[in-house]
């Protein structure tokens, strides 16, 4: 009786656990406000001092969690081909994606800039597919042209006639590095936690923006203490946090299915843009931004594939022994 009780516990199914959800809605707001508060800030700072005070801020305060006592000493031996992926990722999405979004949002607004960039988890999905086998779940192909229509909504309402084609540009090349950096620290993490993934993120993002050091140091000589706080806010937020609980997320769903959901970034940066920025979308962009959390919600949703039956099995002769009478 104890051994039949026993394997029924081992046959009940574990609840999925919805701390990957709650650490992707995190990760959604904050980067939501980041490209508001980038727009705000990038009048006193360039892009690529900007980049760089917001990732030295972010790597010193990762490392100091990193060192927690709690969290024991650093013991980070990542293999060869792990740091190599770590230094990838670290350049093109923390150090490049940063000066990219930056000078991006000063040709483009930031209802705009967050529209094209957030193209990236459709380039995510399809390289997830073709390079990490995770496939096209039934749901990911049904919401992901429902939260790309809506995507498309929002930026037709908030066109304003007048495309900057360098802002443009600059807006699919950070969807590009999003998404392969995503998919790069998609690998990383099979190794690696979630904090020190940041963490080093961080520091090769830094380290990549070094060369604007000195253009830094004449600019926060004449910066308000206003557009320090903002940048503090960048880096502890949407940057230390946000890219911490993205890469909790992602270490514990398929890449192409965290992606999706970032679908609301641009719904989301809309409104933010409205209420700080003054920025009021028009009832279409709305509209736009409730289509792209519908095709969110149906990404999240567990669809039953059909069963196919299967083979009957054909039955193998048993062989027999000399000694049991098989035939000379």
């Amino acid at each position: 009786m104890l051994s039949l009780q026993s394997r029924d516990a081992r046959d009940v199914p574990a609840r999925p656990s919805s701390l990957p959800l709650i650490a992707a809605l995190v990760t959604v707001l904050l980067w939501a406000s980041a490209f508001v508060v980038i727009r705000d800030v990038g009048a006193v700072l360039s892009p690529g001092p900007l980049a760089l005070l917001r990732l030295a801020i972010a790597a010193v305060a990762l490392t100091g969690v990193r060192l927690l006592p709690h969290r024991g000493p650093v013991r980070v031996r990542p293999s060869r081909r792990t740091l190599l992926l770590i230094g990838a990722y670290g350049v093109a999405w923390f150090g490049l994606y940063n000066i990219g979004i930056n000078a991006t949002e000063r040709h483009l607004d930031a209802g705009t800039t967050a529209l094209i960039v957030n193209v990236a988890p459709v380039l995510v999905a399809v390289l997830a597919a073709l390079l990490l086998g995770e496939g096209f779940p039934p749901a990911l192909r049904i919401g992901l042209p429902v939260a790309f229509a809506g995507v498309a909504v929002i930026a037709v309402a908030t066109s304003s006639g007048r495309s900057d084609g360098i802002g443009v540009l600059l807006a699919v090349g950070c969807a590009v590095s999003y998404a392969v950096g995503v998919l790069l620290q998609k690998i990383v993490l099979r190794t690696v936690d979630a904090v020190t993934a940041t963490w080093l993120g961080c520091v090769v993002g830094a380290i990549t923006c070094l060369p604007f050091a000195g253009q830094l140091v004449g600019e926060l000589a004449v910066a308000p203490p206003s557009a320090v706080a903002e940048v503090a806010y960048l880096a502890l937020g949407p940057t230390a946090l946000a890219f911490t609980t993205w890469a909790y997320a992602l270490a514990r769903t398929s890449a192409g299915t965290l992606s999706a959901s970032t679908y609301v970034v641009p719904a989301l940066t809309v409104l933010l843009s409205a209420v700080v920025l003054g920025e009021v979308p028009p009832p279409v962009a709305l509209a736009g931004g409730a289509l792209c959390l519908v095709g969110v919600a149906v990404t999240r949703v567990p669809l039953r594939r059909r069963r196919e039956p299967r083979p009957a099995a054909t039955r193998k002769p048993v062989p027999v022994s000399r000694s049991e009478g098989s035939p000379s």
